[in-house]
């Protein structure tokens, strides 16, 4: 299936949505619950989802659409969230990523990008040359990574109290891999 703008944008405008319901009041129990050392609970995929709105998505855009492949994406900092979010409640980064979405959504409306700049050539500072549809499918797959992710650290904190219908439960199989 090729990439629609159109139906990417539906996805992205309902990520915040989806994860406020989700997430919204849950005792730190469920939201700082997570599958070990080097894992990321709720909370923390919230933090990084909102520095990606901040560091990532639109600023590599407007870097393909103003630079093309001459200059390269500035690094993203997987971790930042770690510092970023300190001190703040998942209420308030919620919020926050609602309102960072809304925002760099009105920007890529903004930015009027059509099918014929799919093909517009960035660069990664890893991956070397992407395109610009690419970064933007992308951006709804990261989306939904990260609530596949939610929902797997959250159905693990009773992976222990299932009994026999574990068996029949793979997302208490899955293994956390390296958070992106």
């Amino acid at each position: 299936m090729s990439f629609e703008l159109t139906a990417a944008r539906e996805v992205l405008a309902r990520t915040p949505a989806t994860l406020d319901a989700l997430l919204r009041g849950l005792p730190d129990a469920w939201a700082r619950v997570n599958e070990g050392p080097d894992t990321w609970s709720a909370y923390d995929v919230v933090g990084h989802l909102v520095h990606g709105e901040r560091t990532d998505w639109i600023p590599r855009a407007r870097i393909i659409l103003e630079h093309g492949a001459a200059r390269a994406f500035e690094p993203f900092d997987r971790f930042a969230q770690f510092r970023e979010s300190a001190g703040k409640s998942l209420e308030a980064l919620l919020d926050e990523f609602g309102a960072l979405r809304r925002e760099n959504l009105a920007t890529l409306e903004a930015l009027r990008i059509g099918p014929e700049a799919f093909a517009r050539e960035g660069r990664h500072p890893d991956f070397g040359v992407v395109t610009m549809g690419q970064l933007l499918a992308t951006w709804v797959v990261h989306d939904l990574g990260h609530i596949a992710q939610i929902a797997r650290v959250m159905a693990k904190r009773y992976a222990g109290e299932v009994g026999p219908w574990a068996e029949y439960l793979p997302v208490l199989h899955s293994r956390a891999s390296a958070s992106r």
